[in-house]
């Protein structure tokens, strides 16, 4: 008897920040140290992927604790426009 393979979906948050000299640097907070990047966002998108899937790869050999899905939590912009003068923007 042949056995099945499982598939399983595990999402987590990614931000994805522009660099200065164009394409985006992105973090994936709830896997520390895992930093990747891409030219643009579809190169740094695929690169996440294949990064996010090494490290979990890696914590599996290891024996390691895969930390918890972002079940629930999403990341989402929030355009806030503000009138007049005189806010200092970091």
């Amino acid at each position: 008897m042949q056995k099945k393979k499982v598939t399983q979906i595990l999402r987590y948050n990614a931000i994805f920040d522009p660099a200065e000299e164009g394409g985006f640097t992105v973090t994936v907070p709830k896997l520390p140290g895992l930093v990747s990047e891409g030219d643009t966002y579809e190169k740094a998108l695929d690169n996440v992927k294949d990064a996010i899937e090494g490290y979990i790869e890696i914590l599996r050999e290891n024996g390691e604790f895969i930390p918890e899905p972002d079940k629930k939590t999403f990341t989402s912009p929030i355009d806030i426009h503000l009138t007049g003068s005189g806010y200092a923007i970091a």
